[in-house]
This record gives C-alpha cells, structure tokens and sequence, in this order.
C-alpha cells in the first residue's frame, strides 16, 4: 500500500462524508475545521451556498488562552449554537470534516448541543450515557 499524507486521507474521506451530508435551508450543515492553533465553524445552507453563522477562535473576542484545546472547542461550540439560534436555526447536520468524532470535534458538538442545537439529540445521548434508553 502507497504512503499517503495525512492532510489527503482527511480530504478523501472528507469527500466521502460530504456525498452524503447536505445543509438545506430547513437543517443547514455544520462545517468543523481544525487546525493545530485553531478551530473553526460555520453553518452552511448548501442549496443557497450562504454560510449562514460562523465563529473561531481566531476572532478577538473569543481568542482565549490558547486555540488548539478543548476549552476553546467547547466556548466555540457554545458560541456557534447561540449565533445558529439567532438566526433562526434550531437544527442542524454536523459535518466533522473529516476528522475522528474524538477531542476537540467531540466537544465542539457537545457544546452546540448542550446550548440548545438539536435538541432532540441531546437528549437522546444523555439517554444513552446513564441507560435510560429503555
């Protein structure tokens, strides 16, 4: 088997996520990038091609300590869902990029749903968690 970098299996198997997640204008997708100093997210209508919210901790007021851990993952979760509920999205489809469900993509949508994103399926995990889903 060939070496591959790790930045193209990422884009491969972002690309093969990305056939089947689609942000419509009802439940706009939620695009996570991540970079060693930094995350990123933004809510996207994919039929209109308009991000519709975006946060990172790039920007001054949500810089923090550092960037490229899971408190700043968390704080932007937090903000991205409180931007998202103003505009008038309650529901959305988290595209992870590309990258594991793990660490900061993890607490990123963790954040999102405890600040009310997908409501439904907060709940539905916490269920899950304590083995309630009797």
């Amino acid at each position: 088997m060939a070496k591959r970098e790790r930045a193209q299996v990422r884009s491969a198997i972002h690309k093969r996520i990305r056939r089947k997640v689609r942000g419509t204008s009802v439940r706009p997708r939620m695009a996570i990038y991540r970079s060693l100093n930094h995350i990123y997210a933004q809510v996207i209508d994919d039929e209109n091609g308009k991000t519709l919210a975006s946060a990172s901790t790039v920007e001054k007021d949500l810089r923090g300590g550092t960037g490229g851990n899971v408190e700043a993952a968390q704080r932007i979760g937090r903000t991205i869902a409180e931007r998202a509920i103003a505009a008038g999205i309650n529901s959305v489809v988290f595209d992870r990029g590309g990258y594991l469900y793990h660490g900061r993509v993890r607490a990123l949508t963790e954040a999102a749903r405890e600040a009310g994103l997908n409501k439904g399926e907060a709940e539905e995990a916490q269920a899950v968690a304590t083995g309630d889903n009797q």
